[in-house]
């Protein structure tokens, strides 16, 4: 008997000891599963899932073979890995099919990348690229296969050494740097480039412009900040438009205008995002992701999948965040 409340004794004192050491890795895993899944409830999933995978092998870490961060993102690899075997990639409306057409019905919130808060991904304390969470580089990622995938995140993004790689894969080197070559290789044919520098005075003005103008929708002013070739998608719709002749004529449109419209700061993967806010809403309108490139914008995708994405972002109603505001606020 006396043995049996020594063992119980113990058991919550290894499992706070366990959680402890776990804990700090949440915030990067999620942002490689998110990498690697392109949704954040995905990989909120597949950390939870990891965690407690850990906790449960905990007893078998041999410290003298792995440190405690590369078995850990192995058990993570894992299961990202196995989540994908059955699942389509998810992609940018832009990758689904031809521009214009009529809107259709909404597709599975599986088909889209989706988006992520920043607080989710990206570690206060971490030197890691907020554009490797963009949503153009997380759907690029998923044109490679699972373990290419995990190469070049660990490698490319999360800056993990050749052997650490293959200490990781239970590959070999050469396996590692040739899966390497071919991931950059496939994505320099399919990553748009270089996102928005928010230190950029001339790119923040442009933000700014581009709220008020939204704010006062005036249409002709919002489309003169647009690349010729800008995009303007609407996810859980598979429609899409390219160019400032399309999107004038879609955002003139009386059945879909943002009359009466405003405009929230949020942190969303790494770029410039706004909470769309109605009058008479309760909730916002939609989740608005900005590609800014060369002092224009070259993309917008408005998630209109508010219902799935505030138990992860928050509202911002609940905050009291309805004024206007621009991005100096």
């Amino acid at each position: 008997m006396p043995r049996t409340r020594g063992r119980r004794a113990r058991r919550p004192r290894r499992v706070a000891f366990v959680i402890e050491a776990l804990e700090p890795f949440r915030t990067e895993l999620t942002g490689y599963c998110y990498r690697m899944l392109g949704s954040g409830f995905e990989a909120e999933d597949a950390v939870q899932e990891t965690l407690v995978r850990a906790w449960k092998a905990y007893d078998t870490y041999d410290s003298s073979r792995a440190t405690l961060r590369t078995w850990v993102y192995r058990i993570a690899t894992n299961i990202c890995i196995d989540m994908q075997r059955s699942a389509q990639r998810r992609a940018l409306a832009v990758d689904l099919g031809p521009a214009g057409g009529d809107l259709g019905g909404p597709l599975h919130e599986r088909v889209f990348v989706q988006p992520v808060p920043d607080s989710k991904v990206l570690p206060e304390d971490s030197l890691i690229r907020k554009e490797t969470v963009r949503l153009a580089f997380v759907a690029a990622l998923q044109h490679l296969p699972p373990r290419q995938r995990a190469v070049l995140i660990l490698r490319d993004v999360l800056a993990w050494r050749a052997a650490e790689v293959a200490g990781l894969l239970s590959v070999s080197e050469a396996s590692v740097n040739s899966a390497l070559q071919r991931a950059r290789a496939t994505l320099r044919d399919v990553d748009p480039g270089e996102p928005l520098n928010p230190a950029d005075p001339v790119q923040r003005a442009l933000l700014s412009r581009y709220c008020e103008a939204f704010d006062r929708h005036d249409v002709r002013a919002l489309v003169a900040l647009l690349h010729e070739d800008a995009t303007l998608s609407m996810p859980p719709f598979r429609w899409w438009l390219r160019g400032r002749g399309p999107i004038s004529v879609a955002l003139l449109d009386p059945d879909s205008s943002c009359a009466g419209a405003w405009l929230v700061p949020v942190t969303a993967n790494g770029s410039p995002a706004y909470w769309q806010l109605r009058p008479g809403l309760e909730q916002p309108f939609g989740l608005v992701l900005l590609d800014v490139r060369d002092g224009q914008v070259t993309g917008i995708t408005t998630f209109l999948n508010v219902a799935e994405l505030l138990p992860i972002f928050g509202s911002p109603m609940s905050s009291g965040a309805a004024p206007r505001t621009s991005v100096d606020d």
